[in-house]
């Protein structure tokens, strides 16, 4: 089980939940749901690090949550 952190929110343009990775550059999805943002999120995680092994990239180590300060 890979442990990078996923955000997920709601956009009001987009009318849809919007996921990605932080760690991960260019790893996002959406869903209608929250459920269903995190089904394909965690797809294009797996999809992403797929791709970073055939082409020998480098694949980031999980950092685990990120503090945001005021």
């Amino acid at each position: 089980m890979n442990k990078y952190e996923i955000i997920i929110h709601w956009s009001d343009e987009d009318q849809a939940f919007l996921a990605d990775i932080p760690e991960l550059p260019g790893c996002m999805a959406h869903g209608d749901t929250y459920e269903s943002a995190l089904a394909n999120i965690k797809s294009a995680m797996d999809l992403w690090i797929k791709t970073a092994k055939e082409f020998n990239d480098p694949i980031p180590a999980p950092k685990g949550r990120r503090l945001a300060f005021a």
